[in-house]
């Protein structure tokens, strides 16, 4: 048997597709992929992460994932957290995880977002 992530999936509030492609895909630097026609009726955005996807789904009831998160693992950590920061996110510094650089921001929905220096 095989496995493997195909996706994870982050919901949003409907009609804040331009925030979510500001913070993924200008700031974080993802690829936006095209949606199936059917589900582009749907709303939000898709991005590629390597061979992986996220998907901004639209949700409702929104209301943002304060505890499950996703994490991205970069090579430009001090950059990307610069870029944020001067972008008015704030970037929250955790050392819980021994020998792991990384820090905690929010999308501009809300949702926990984990950035780990992949130079570790």
């Amino acid at each position: 048997m095989s496995i493997r992530i195909d996706h994870v999936q982050i919901a949003m509030p409907a009609g804040e597709e331009d925030k979510g492609r500001a913070f993924y895909g200008t700031l974080l630097g993802l690829i936006e992929l095209p949606k199936p026609t059917m589900l582009a009726k749907r709303g939000g955005a898709w991005f590629a992460v390597g061979a992986q996807e996220v998907h901004l789904g639209i949700e409702a009831d929104f209301r943002p994932a304060r505890k499950a998160h996703v994490a991205f693992r970069v090579s430009n950590y001090e950059d990307l957290r610069a870029r944020l920061a001067a972008a008015g996110y704030e970037t929250k510094s955790d050392e819980a995880n021994e020998g792991t650089t990384r820090f905690f921001t929010a999308d501009p929905f809300g949702n926990r977002i984990e950035i780990i220096d992949g130079n570790n």
